[in-house]
């Protein structure tokens, strides 16, 4: 029975009102929450709040007072912790917006960039654009191009520079001896014709002798 009395009466000692002796008690007890408390932070108070507590039959006899300023020391916190959680989600959000806003400014610097190089990087050649690299292609393979379509053409020039120097050279020869040709011919024909006249002259001379 006594068994099932004693934590009754501890309870009801725990949580009953404080009579004028225990306001008397608590008067005294009071300065002690004057004293310094070592560490400020809640499980120092809880500490303290024990080691400064009456032992009972096991039992922890708190004063309510010790009670009612750890009490108020906890809700202060945890006012405090929700303050601290609600400015640290308005500036969560805060900082996620400028944080979208620099993603968004990013995104268009890059795409910005990538035009300023995709322009860089164009060249327009008669209305049309063309990336360097393939610009630069197209202009070394004209060059090739012209470059062996010269010397196709040198070659088959030098061919017609020989071939018309020996043509030349085969004229000049044919022609040389048609002069040489001629000029005998134009000797043999006048000697022709001085013979012709001798003979012409003996029978005109022999005529006039009456023969």
């Amino acid at each position: 029975m006594n068994r099932f009395i004693l934590p009754i009466f501890v309870l009801v000692m725990a949580t009953a009102p404080v009579s004028r002796s225990q306001a008397q008690d608590t008067s005294r007890i009071a300065p002690v929450q004057k004293v310094q408390v070592i560490d400020p932070s809640l499980k120092g108070q809880y500490e303290l709040l024990i080691s400064k507590s009456k032992t009972y039959y096991t039992y922890k006899l708190i004063n309510p007072a010790r009670l009612s300023a750890f009490y108020k020391s906890v809700t202060d916190s945890i006012r405090k912790e929700r303050a601290g959680s609600k400015t640290a989600r308005v500036t969560i959000a805060e900082q996620s917006k400028t944080i979208a806003s620099l993603n968004e400014q990013i995104k268009g610097k890059e795409s910005s960039l990538a035009s300023s190089a995709s322009k860089a990087d164009e060249i327009s050649f008669l209305g049309v654009a063309f990336s360097k690299s393939t610009y630069s292609t197209m202009v070394w393979s004209i060059i090739i191009v012209l470059a062996l379509a010269l010397a196709i053409v040198i070659i088959r020039s030098a061919k017609s520079i020989s071939e018309a120097k020996y043509r030349t050279g085969l004229y000049e020869e044919i022609s040389q001896e048609y002069q040489t040709y001629k000029t005998k011919a134009n000797e043999k024909e006048k000697k022709l014709a001085r013979e012709l006249q001798d003979e012409r002259n003996k029978l005109d001379d022999y005529k006039t002798r009456g023969l």
